[in-house]
């Protein structure tokens, strides 16, 4: 029997084309799918860790949306009736007792309330290093600026993100956490005491404090993140992607995967970071506010730590001496003050830093190619040595725990984490500086003497040497189409006086210290390579 098609298909057909092209008349959908469908992504894992940021911040929304169906954002006192036998009829506030409700007495509560604070800590050390993977390539350069500045606010609101949300179960580890917060705000001058007021409602702990940090949480920080978030990936989409030196790739092109098999691998690994991210929920306790029991302003926990990208604020904190000077009758709490400063100049400095190099660099060119970290000492031994003061402050947020699990004195610790916030970055800056610049020498040994293979050889005359390689053609582009650049010529001794005169003697100072002498080992000429070579054959 055969039959026919059926008499609606055609019907269906053309109403489908015409919604097609309805969409396409106003919104660009076709040209839109096919500019994408003809994109090409590079293959590099270090590309990764852009999208396990991303990935992991889609399951910190979907999971927080499912938390605010259940949390209760209020500090009004309540009676505790639920399975926790050991809080039962204790006073604690709405927010901690429906944060109780959700680890306990909801199906699956403690499972998403884990996986969400688990892609909050996922979430900022993977920005942390993608940052740290551009910053060491050189990927924030012309014309990926602005993409550098929204990945940086990016990194700054997960961070405050994370702080907000951690302190909404209104528990006695997050309030001890807040009363830092506290104390530090009002350490700034003139202003200080109105933040104070302004965040918590009040005075220290006030009557709005979860009600106005869970406003913060749930709806400021995460619409100012989409918006980053989209903008980023909108200005990666328009500037295409960079891609390191290799066989066939250029400043004018990418060399890659197709869309397809690069939204294969993408959906991929969404599902392994989700996976990663409830297996950690499921297997690994995180913040178990019950232990803790409910905030009181007159207790403390011992052993009282934030997560690990707000350690370095509190090891700051913790090994600053407690000084205090008065001025026109104003105590000024430069325990709490300093640090503060130092924490948001170390931040200030990563954000700038792309564009402190460009205005030392006498280059305005697009560049699409990254640079290897050992043909940038200078800047490879900054990132280094920024890095280092934030293991060392991170250590300082740990040294009471540090005392006890080595039997040591809390004093030693503290010292000992004040002379390291100093000595260990010259250290790191030195000896990285040294590692790039030595792994640049071998690399003008490969161009020019070959892989060494291994086979001793005996001359005429009877000396024993070692047969070298020559490296092939592609090998020998990859070391060597690298820039050098040279650094800005000093301003004329005479002509300008005054302010302009002085940045322009610090720039070219500034200039020199990147790229003058000590700080690049020369590429091997033309002329030195087949001086060598023609020697060898001979």
């Amino acid at each position: 029997m055969v039959s026919g098609p059926e008499p609606s298909a055609p019907h269906h057909r053309r109403t489908g084309e015409q919604v097609a092209e309805w969409a396409d008349a106003r919104l660009g959908t076709r040209s839109l799918v096919r500019a994408t469908a003809r994109r090409v992504f590079p293959d590099h894992w270090s590309f990764l860790l852009g999208e396990i940021c991303l990935y992991s911040f889609l399951v910190l929304v979907l999971t927080g949306v499912w938390l605010t169906f259940y949390f209760h954002p209020s500090s009004e006192p309540v009676q505790y009736h639920g399975s926790y036998v050991p809080l039962q009829g204790q006073w604690v506030s709405d927010a901690f007792d429906s944060t109780l409700h959700i680890s306990f007495d909801v199906r699956g509560g403690l499972l998403i309330r884990q996986a969400h604070h688990w892609a909050a800590v996922i979430f900022v050390a993977a920005m942390l290093a993608h940052m740290m993977r551009v910053l060491f390539t050189g990927a924030f350069r012309k014309p990926r600026e602005l993409t550098w500045v929204f990945g940086f606010l990016l990194l700054i609101l997960g961070m405050f993100g994370g702080l907000t949300g951690y302190d909404l179960p209104d528990d006695l580890l997050s309030g001890t956490g807040l009363a830092v917060v506290a104390g530090t705000l009002l350490s700034v001058p003139v202003v200080g005491t109105y933040l104070s007021m302004f965040l918590f409602g009040g005075e220290f702990p006030g009557e709005d404090l979860v009600a106005r940090f869970n406003t913060i949480h749930v709806f400021v920080i995460p619409a100012a993140m989409v918006m980053l978030v989209a903008a980023h990936v909108a200005l990666s989409l328009r500037h295409r992607h960079t891609q390191y030196p290799g066989p066939g790739r250029t400043e004018k092109n990418v060399v890659g995967l197709p869309f397809r098999v690069y939204a294969v691998k993408a959906g991929g690994l969404l599902f392994l970071v989700s996976g990663v991210v409830f297996v950690l929920a499921a297997v690994a306790q995180i913040n178990p506010v019950w232990r803790y029991g409910p905030y009181r302003a007159d207790q403390v926990s011992a052993g009282s730590q934030p997560d690990w990208y707000m350690g370095v604020a509190d090891g700051l904190l913790r090994v600053m001496p407690g000084w205090e000077v008065v001025l026109w009758g104003h105590t000024l709490a430069l325990d709490s003050l300093v640090p503060l400063l130092v924490g948001v100049g170390l931040f200030l400095a990563l954000g700038a830093y792309p564009f402190i190099e460009s205005w030392l660099t006498p280059d305005s060119r697009a560049h699409h190619l990254l640079d290897r970290p050992r043909n940038r000492p200078v800047r490879t031994a900054l990132g280094a040595a920024w890095l280092s003061v934030y293991a060392v402050a991170l250590a300082g947020a740990a040294n009471d725990l540090i005392a006890i699990r080595l039997h040591v004195s809390v004093n030693a610790v503290t010292w000992a984490v004040r002379i390291g916030l100093f000595a260990v970055p010259v250290i790191v800056f030195t000896v990285a500086k040294r590692w790039a610049l030595a792994l640049q020498r071998r690399d003008r040994d490969l161009v020019l003497h070959g892989r060494e293979t291994g086979i001793i050889k005996r001359l005429p005359h009877g000396e024993f040497v070692e047969v070298h390689q020559p490296l092939g053609r592609q090998r020998l582009r990859e070391l060597t189409t690298h820039e050098q650049y040279e650094p800005l010529a000093p301003p004329p001794s005479h002509g300008a006086h005054g302010a302009p005169a002085r940045v322009r003697r610090l720039r070219t100072r500034l200039s020199r210290g990147l790229y003058g002498p000590g700080t690049q080992i020369p590429k091997p000429t033309v002329a030195e390579y087949k001086e060598i070579t023609g020697r060898r054959q001979h």
